[in-house]
């Protein structure tokens, strides 16, 4: 595993912290980058230490429930992503599963637990709590609006993440250095795989999959 480079993504600095350590004491030979936000991923994917791995929590400025693992999963599906997160229903862990994800840790699993799990997805397993089947299944409806948001492009899938934090064509534009015709294009694309007629038809479908995680949040 020497020459390997994993990024924490997680808002909270001290978290970072300690699972770095947690995960250093087991890997010494590993180099991890931190990132506070998505644009810190996407900064730390950029750069030449290409990651060989990144550790996501669900919620972090520019990560809105799922749609960051799965823009991550479209746009650099080479990279396995793990969900590390306080959030422990079966049916959110199931979800970042079907999604995409290489594994996921609770942050409150023993720091062996942490170690094995991401010695398991560097070696190319999967990792998912003992305790949670992965064959229960979701609900038709979720089920079915998982399957058109993976249709999505990359583009389109950063477009819709930006549409969910109430972004105009104009602002997203520039966000993303591209023409307002090109975003227009990419929001009737996005409208028309979605099934949907409306931009707030459509960030009300993308947030449909997030529910059981912002249930859970309030709980």
């Amino acid at each position: 595993m020497s020459g390997e480079c994993i990024v924490i993504a997680d808002d909270h600095p001290l978290f970072r912290a300690a699972l770095k350590q947690i995960l250093a004491s087991d890997l010494p030979e590993v180099t991890f980058v931190e990132a506070g936000s998505m644009d810190g991923v996407i900064s730390a994917i950029g750069r030449e230490t290409h990651p060989d791995l990144i550790l996501l929590d669900l919620k972090m400025p520019g990560v809105q429930g799922f749609s960051g693992l799965a823009w991550l999963r479209a746009q650099y599906p080479e990279i396995p992503v793990v969900i590390v997160s306080a959030s422990e229903e079966p049916a959110i862990i199931r979800r970042a599963m079907a999604l995409g994800a290489s594994g996921f840790i609770r942050k409150s699993a023993p720091a062996e637990v942490m170690q094995q799990a991401l010695r398991a997805v560097l070696n190319g397993e999967l990792a998912v709590p003992e305790d949670v089947p992965l064959d229960a299944g979701e609900d038709d409806e979720t089920g079915e609006i998982a399957q058109r948001l993976a249709a999505l492009t990359p583009q389109q899938m950063r477009v819709l993440m930006l549409l969910r934090e109430g972004l105009l064509n104009k602002q997203i534009a520039y966000e993303l250095g591209v023409s307002e015709a090109t975003i227009k294009a990419h929001v009737s694309a996005i409208l028309q795989k979605l099934k949907v007629e409306s931009r707030t038809q459509a960030v009300i479908a993308a947030s449909r999959i997030d529910e059981a995680l912002i249930t859970t949040e309030r709980s």
